[in-house]
């Protein structure tokens, strides 16, 4: 038999605890916030369902119902609540005075009662914007929830009809009705719903989110925010949010229109001020697009009085910043902050040491672009159709000493990081001739014996055959790449020494050394023959055939002894490493997305990049990151065979580093 209760309605300050319900005498049971969500809900929909109650003492006890009751009396007491006093009265439902099954009732109740449903939520919330005015500030306040929760529930409140119906039927899930708040229009959101659902199939949130993006720009986008002013300005529609930040600008070609006329004001501003000959915008820089570009650099110029003064106060202040920066207990934001301003300074440092020169200005040019929330100008860009190709053409960029004028589309490296740069390479050079103890040895013995016995200059000044080490000079020796030194210590380890003992007479080790087998032999000199080559980058085959020759034999490629590492992308501007990784490796996307970032995060993506190559990477890039390095390092004829444009000439006293 089912037991049926009469209905009545009960003035809320008549309702009191009933001892039968179990969380009765447990008021911290109830959680806080939920009660703040429920009152809400009251406030604006009313009591949904009737409080359970029974006669006790003249009053009525809430048997089932304690949360609801809860929430009535903080509505009571709630001065800014509309309509709730002690006096008004609620639905309920009577339990008689003989029932024995209370206990029971309340337990059933508190057990099974369901959460109450996020749309009911969601529309409540939005209500009390609509129809009391209220902020969402005040909202939160009166409810004792957060500001970013009431916004939260306004947005997905205010979702077109048709499309909450769907999602309270199960036909579209929860988080797919939320997708559609991303448009504050609900003629938008209901033309993208019909559109997406008329074919049937599930629909995603992600699809949504999609759709909605070509119904316009939301104005907390970045190039929302940076239009917005001169969109309104002409009229432009805007879809108003009850928040503002998720209002939409609708007409989209006028949100590209103003961004394109801002891009290339910036870019003509750049054309003027450095003298290019013309001036581009493209919204996405598409480095693909863009690989047929040649680039011109800037070259070095002597300064004048007040520029060398400034270069002397920068270079001090550079060298206090670098004390600063080797704090092992330096937190990243501060550490952020000093690489910002080493690249200021270093930036402000070249711009007086370097300029275009007049020819390269008359065929390059600037093209800005839209690149992590800002614009990015790209300057000396050279056309494919005026790419100058014929041998020598170059004009500025032809080298004084005489070598091979450099490519106007590589990067500049300075002296100081040059010198360093040959440094590595003769350490890598000498690992190779350790490794072709066979070879090497014959380059030895010819050595000797064509300047002794050839009439003439040297065959070769590459090496040194003088029974003594070369002496290599480097800025950062502990920081360089290790595998050229472990290489030629595996050698060393492998050399039988057994002759080279003190004790004996020169004429007893002679004698122990004559002894020895011919490969041990030949390992022994091709060591010590190593240990004499000089820094050094690619030979000129005109000039030193021999060795040009013989470097292709035993080193055709350099990353087999010396791997890339964070102490020389610290040494590259940040425009350099986004260079490299953008058109040199084949990673424009990533190259895009790090256009963003710090030096400091670049720095650390490279590293880790050239350390172990990432499973994503296609074949092609995979062999890009495998054979890059300095183009002046490699063994010309190899991977890496492009002449690089490098500053030779001496620096000047107060020398500033030009790659951060």
């Amino acid at each position: 038999m089912t037991t049926s209760f009469a209905p009545l309605t009960v003035a809320i300050g008549d309702l009191v605890p009933h001892p039968a319900n179990v969380r009765s005498n447990s008021p911290q049971t109830y959680d806080l916030e939920n009660i703040a969500h429920l009152k809400a809900s009251i406030a604006v929909l009313g009591l949904l369902q009737p409080l359970l109650v029974q006669k006790l003492d003249g009053k009525y006890a809430v048997l089932a119902g304690g949360r609801r009751h809860a929430a009535l009396k903080e509505l009571v007491a709630d001065k800014a609540a509309k309509g709730f006093t002690a006096k008004t009265k609620v639905d309920c439902r009577l339990v008689p005075e003989d029932c024995d099954v209370t206990t029971v009732l309340s337990l059933a109740e508190n057990i099974t009662q369901a959460p109450m449903n996020a749309i009911d939520e969601f529309e409540a919330f939005a209500r009390m914007m609509e129809v009391d005015g209220q902020t969402p500030e005040t909202i939160a306040k009166t409810f004792g929830t957060t500001v970013a929760a009431v916004k939260g529930r306004l947005r997905y409140g205010l979702i077109h009809p048709d499309i909450r119906a769907a999602a309270r039927a199960k036909t579209i899930t929860l988080d797919t009705m939320k997708a559609f708040a991303e448009h504050p229009s609900q003629e938008a959101q209901r033309e993208v719903f019909e559109a997406l659902t008329k074919d049937g199939g599930y629909l995603q949130a992600y699809t949504v989110r999609q759709a909605l993006k070509s119904r316009g720009v939301q104005v907390s986008d970045d190039i929302g925010a940076f239009v917005r002013e001169d969109y309104e300005a002409r009229g432009g529609a805007v879809a108003a949010d009850l928040l503002d930040e998720h209002s939409v600008l609708e007409d989209a070609a006028l949100v590209e229109t103003i961004l394109l006329e801002k891009l290339g004001a910036a870019a003509e501003d750049a054309r003027m001020r450095l003298g290019f000959a013309w001036a581009d915008v493209m919204v996405r820089y598409d480095y693909a697009a863009m690989a047929d570009y040649g680039r011109v650099y800037p070259g070095p110029i002597e300064p004048d009085e007040t520029a060398q003064k400034r270069i002397d106060e920068i270079t001090a202040e550079l060298e206090k910043l670098q004390l600063e920066m080797e704090d092992e207990g330096l937190e990243d934001g501060a550490y952020n902050a000093l690489y910002e301003r080493v690249d200021a300074l270093e930036e402000e440092a070249r711009d007086l040491q370097e300029a275009y020169s007049a020819e390269d200005l008359a065929r390059s040019g600037v093209i800005a672009s839209w690149q992590g929330g800002q614009v990015t100008l790209h300057v000396g860009l050279v056309r494919p159709e005026d790419t100058v190709k014929e041998e020598g053409a170059r004009g500025s960029s032809a080298n004084p000493t005489g070598e091979e004028a450099p490519d106007a589309g590589e990067i500049t490296y300075p002296a100081s990081l040059a010198e360093d740069l040959k440094t590595e390479r003769a350490m890598a050079l000498g690992a190779a001739m350790a490794l072709h103890p066979e070879a090497t040895l014959d380059l030895t013995l010819f050595k000797l014996v064509s300047d002794v016995l050839a009439s003439g200059m040297s065959v070769t000044q590459a090496i040194k055959i003088d029974a003594r080490k070369g002496y290599r000079s480097h800025a950062k020796m502990d920081e360089i790449d290790e595998t050229s030194l472990e290489q030629v210590a595996a050698a060393h380890d492998a050399l039988d020494l057994s002759w080279l003992d003190d004790t004996r007479s020169p004429a007893d080790q002679f004698a122990a050394f004559r002894a020895l087998k011919p490969g041990e032999k030949a390992k022994l000199v091709a060591y010590a023959t190593a240990s004499t080559t000089q820094s050094c980058f690619a030979r000129d085959r005109q000039r030193d055939s021999l060795m040009h020759a013989f470097e292709i034999e035993i080193m055709p490629d350099i990353r087999a002894h010396w791997t890339p590492n964070a102490a020389l992308f610290n040494r590259f501007n940040k425009a350099w490493l986004l260079k490299i990784l953008g058109e040199d490796l084949g990673l424009a996307q990533e190259a895009v997305t790090l256009a963003s970032s710090s030096k400091k995060e670049i720095v650390a993506f490279c590293d880790k990049l050239f350390a172990e190559p990432f499973a994503t990477l296609t074949d092609a890039q995979r062999a890009a990151v495998a054979a890059w390095c300095p183009p002046m390092m490699q063994t010309a004829g190899g991977a890496c065979d492009e002449t690089a444009p490098i500053t030779e000439t001496p620096e000047p006293d107060g020398e500033v580093a030009q790659a951060a």
